[in-house]
């Protein structure tokens, strides 16, 4: 692929990624039928507001005729916005060429999240939710980094903001300091993995959860966890370990047992330095050569194209790290130029930088890195022969991430040579 510019589905998922879609009543009105967003419409001063509140539900993600996946940010100055209803069908419009609207839909809201388990819990509390095809269980969200500080340092990651133990996980069961999940949350799981099977289709499954402070005891976790859902697995869907790094023989019982059959240890950003900056907990607790020492260890299991690292994209650019966009994407693509030589993917999810707003040239700064970045990563992924395995991710669940997209054109345009 020419590292000129993002063409096709790429091009439009990045514009709306970054401008984001303006309310009009069509977009309220298709939230009553569809997943939610996690981040209500919020209305710019001045701007019309139907509502009176100040703010809207608004669907989480849109889905286009060739089944890409984007979420949306809505966006009171954005030249996107929503036209149509539900029965004549939907169309993304912009302002500059209305003349060309795309047909869309949106992830529908799914007959499960209004059931309810064989004990009568709320299904949609089961720790279980969906996005496209893809199926993620996070039983166990509370993560003990955010308990404590060393040496006066919070060991949290420095982007995350929904890891904390309190509330949200007390009806799932989990209590700090115990490793085993309930059984009865087990179960809970078991009966919304059931009713989601049977209502759409799962083409992949993604064990995730908060992350403990002694790794060998999240192993722990994670392999009660994974036998779980191997045994409610009929249909023999893809499973990913999406546990934190851990060691060499816990990876090898996952192996050995086939409880999964990829994995994703998530670095979040390329440098021992940053590491140890923006993923503090991660630093103490496992350390960045021991990391990626688990990843290498993971490919020598799984073997290359089924091993991977979640990066956040663009945390770079916060003003911390004095770093301009051409510096931070040079980093990146360092990071990216590494990994793959080992046989890691990594996959990089837009960040917008908190404190990066603050300059006038946030936006253009923050889009250049990114299109700079995966262009030149699906360069290097090509040189080393790596393709995202569909078995992890594809299309049709990547709704922040390009290299679904990038590598479907990619094979479309040389099916046509």
């Amino acid at each position: 692929m020419s590292t000129s510019k993002l063409a096709g589905s790429p091009a439009l998922k990045t514009d709306v990624m970054f401008e984001g879609i303006r309310y009009t009543e069509a977009l309220g009105a298709a939230a009553e039928h569809s997943l939610p967003n996690f981040y209500p419409y919020r209305f710019k001063d001045g701007e019309h507001d139907p509502t009176g509140a100040g703010k809207a539900n608004i669907p989480y993600l849109i889905k286009t005729g060739d089944e890409t996946l984007i979420r949306i940010l809505g966006n009171g100055d954005s030249l996107w916005s929503v036209a149509g209803d539900r029965k004549s069908g939907y169309r993304l419009v912009n302002d500059a060429d209305t003349q060309n609207p795309v047909e869309i839909d949106f992830e529908p809201m799914h007959g499960w999240t209004q059931a309810e388990t064989s004990d009568g819990f709320p299904m949609a509390q089961a720790g279980v939710s969906t996005h496209g095809d893809m199926m993620v269980i996070n039983v166990a969200p509370g993560c003990e980094y955010f308990l404590g500080k060393v040496d006066g340092k919070a060991m949290r990651c420095t982007f995350c903001s929904y890891g904390a133990p309190d509330k949200r996980t007390a009806h799932l069961g989990q209590e700090v300091g115990q490793v085993g999940i309930p059984e009865i949350t087990l179960q809970r799981m078991c009966d919304a993995i059931t009713a989601i099977t049977a209502e759409t289709q799962i083409r992949h499954i993604y064990l995730v959860g908060g992350s403990l402070t002694d790794p060998r005891q999240e192993g722990e976790r994670f392999l009660q966890l994974a036998q779980v859902v191997k045994d409610n697995n009929p249909n023999s869907i893809p499973v990913t370990l999406g546990s934190g790094a851990l060691p060499d023989d816990v990876l090898q019982e996952f192996y050995d047992k086939d409880l999964v059959q990829a994995v994703c240890f998530n670095l979040e950003v390329w440098s021992e330095k940053l590491f140890a900056e923006v993923c503090p907990g991660k630093n103490h607790y496992v350390g960045y050569d021991a990391w990626i020492e688990s990843l290498e260890t993971a490919v020598s299991l799984w073997g290359r194209g089924h091993v991977y690292s979640a990066m956040v994209a663009g945390i770079e650019l916060e003003p911390q790290y004095e770093m301009e966009w051409e510096q931070a994407a040079d980093l990146v693509v360092q990071g990216v130029e590494d990994l793959c030589g080992r046989g890691i993917i990594p996959i990089y999810s837009l960040y917008y930088p908190v404190g990066g707003k603050d300059r006038s040239d946030y936006q253009s700064r923050l889009r250049s890195f990114f299109e700079h970045l995966a262009l030149h990563y699906t360069e290097i992924r090509q040189r080393y022969g790596l393709k995202v395995w569909d078995g992890f991710m594809c299309h049709r669940c990547a709704y922040m991430q390009l290299e679904c997209d990038i590598d479907r054109q990619q094979n479309n345009l040389e099916g046509e040579e």
